[in-house]
């Protein structure tokens, strides 16, 4: 980072969900995985990291993918289009990021065998609604995240709900344990998104 980078409420405000993107832009599959690296630093639940990603860049996959996403434009005029999938057996993987964290200095033995044990006596036991529940938790931290870093990075994007998540899985051989759950289309606006406005807290928070 720069002292010329943005600060986090100015990178806030500016963030807006954009549909109209220019097509001839192209972000290079390193800049994407810049983006998603960084975009990891977001907390998840246990620190099991429940996040999945599959990257749209092909003209004619995008032009499939728009058919499953309600004919959303934006699918096929932005320069990719990030898939984040939750992972529902996210706790499978908890002895290999335990060993890492001990690698990279985080935790001792101890913890590590506590954080494995944690999680394998909950985790697996836990219903499979439950675990997805946490996985989509998990896929909303990080979604933001990627946003505001692609905005830091002078990229426009727009989350989507909207798309047929049965046929996306069909389509792409999601694992019964992977759950599409929101489409991030990310490039170049060539035109501006829709200004919005926000409720007043006093007509959202209570406080007591």
């Amino acid at each position: 980072m720069t002292t010329a980078t943005k600060d986090l409420y100015t990178l806030m405000s500016e963030r807006k969900s954009v549909r109209k993107y220019d097509p001839t832009f192209k972000m290079t599959q390193a800049e994407l995985e810049e983006i998603l690296a960084l975009a990891t630093s977001a907390p998840s639940s246990s620190n099991l990291q429940s996040w999945r990603f599959i990257v749209f860049q092909d003209e004619a996959t995008k032009k499939e993918l728009r058919a499953i996403a309600n004919d959303q434009e934006q699918v096929e005029t932005a320069s990719a289009v990030i898939a984040v999938i939750g992972d529902s057996d996210m706790y499978k993987n908890v002895e290999k990021i335990a060993a890492q964290n001990v690698a990279e200095g985080h935790m001792d033995e101890n913890q590590k065998n506590t954080m494995i044990n944690n999680a394998m006596n909950l985790y697996p036991y836990a219903p499979a609604e439950l675990r997805r529940n946490i996985a989509s938790f998990d896929a909303g931290l990080i979604s933001m995240q990627i946003m505001l870093i692609a905005k830091e990075k002078g990229y426009d994007t727009v989350p989507m709900a909207g798309f047929d998540m049965a046929k996306f899985a069909e389509r792409f051989e999601l694992p019964e344990h992977h759950h599409p759950i929101a489409l991030i289309a990310i490039g170049k606006a060539v035109a501006p998104a829709y200004g919005t406005s926000r409720m007043p807290v006093k007509d959202i928070a209570r406080f007591i």
